[in-house]
């Protein structure tokens, strides 16, 4: 549907949203471009992405003109060692059922967000997107990155055998941001620091616990940004390239994000290192030479960032 406001032509699209619930499905939610279309943004008792059955129904019923699909089973370096299984099987049947339905069903748009675990271990940094399946991958979220692959390669060999069908795929890096995890069971490292030194402070505690030398280094976007960048994407979808990075560009150490967090947080104390932790890559820094030449940047500083993410933490903290 069209409609016309100050002499300019404005699309109204009906936009699905799977995993709205989630760190960046609220943030698609939250951003100011969700008013201006219309939102489906099912739960998962309406739109059930294990059961094919329900994928296809739903789809049918509603025939939404574009599809952002960032659900998924998500969680840091614990959570994937401790179940690889459902790691890969969930976000590989969510993903399959989910794209392979929206062709089924006729819908010709769809941005699908993978992950920077997509690429391998000792790929050369910063990471070309060209670069995924030229290698070994990360062995502590292995089965999550197989099913990222084989989602984005999936959309690919889609568009290729039936090329009206534009099924594109982002990569974003690493993510931080309101409505995160901060569960130590489930968090990433942002979300997990806070928690970390929060909890510090209050026990005035002399010191913070960092896995390994905390040289490796990581790329956070917040998670506000990325959902920027997506409406962005639903608004140009034809200028959108078929696979891209979304990040900053650049990068920091595991140290200088518990320095950052202290600093915001007000933790006096040091840091102890432990060795016989696992770390991780000791570097993942996409390279968005693609994303620049669209025409699109994040705007949130690391500072600005955690100093939200933290007011986000306090505010759940209050309401236990």
């Amino acid at each position: 549907m069209k409609i016309f406001k100050n002499e300019s032509v404005k699309i109204i699209m009906k936009v699905l949203v799977t995993g709205s619930s989630g760190m960046v499905g609220r943030n698609i939610l939250d951003h100011n471009k969700a008013h201006d279309h219309n939102v489906l943004s099912p739960s998962s008792n309406e739109l059930n992405l294990l059961l094919y059955e329900n994928v296809i129904q739903y789809l049918n019923k509603h025939k939404p003109d574009i599809i952002i699909h960032c659900a998924g089973k998500v969680g840091g370096i614990q959570a994937n060692l401790r179940e690889p299984v459902k790691f890969l099987l969930d976000n590989l049947d969510m993903g399959r059922n989910l794209v392979w339905a929206a062709y089924q069903a006729g819908i010709t748009r769809l941005i699908n967000l993978g992950s920077s675990c997509m690429y391998p271990r000792n790929t050369q940094n910063p990471l070309r997107e060209d670069d995924i399946l030229k290698g070994e991958l990360e062995p502590t979220n292995e089965g999550y990155a197989i099913a990222k692959v084989a989602t984005a390669k999936l959309c690919d060999y889609i568009h290729k055998e039936y090329p009206t069908y534009s099924y594109k795929t982002m990569i974003p890096c690493n993510l931080y941001g309101k409505w995160d995890k901060f569960d130590p069971d489930a968090s990433h490292l942002i979300p997990a620091v806070i928690r970390k030194v929060y909890i510090a402070k209050q026990l005035n505690e002399s010191s913070v616990e960092i896995w390994g030398d905390g040289q490796a280094r990581r790329e956070f976007m917040y998670a506000a940004d990325l959902a920027d960048c997506i409406w962005h994407g639903v608004e140009n979808f034809e200028s959108l390239p078929f696979l891209m990075n979304v990040g900053l560009g650049y990068d920091f150490s595991i140290n200088e994000y518990y320095e950052a967090a202290a600093k915001i947080i007000g933790f006096e104390g040091g840091f102890i290192h432990n060795l016989d932790k696992p770390v991780g890559m000791k570097q993942k820094l996409v390279d968005i030479t693609k994303q620049t030449a669209w025409g699109w940047r994040p705007a949130t500083t690391l500072s600005d960032g955690i100093t939200r993410t933290f007011e986000h933490f306090l505010m759940r903290e209050e309401r236990k």
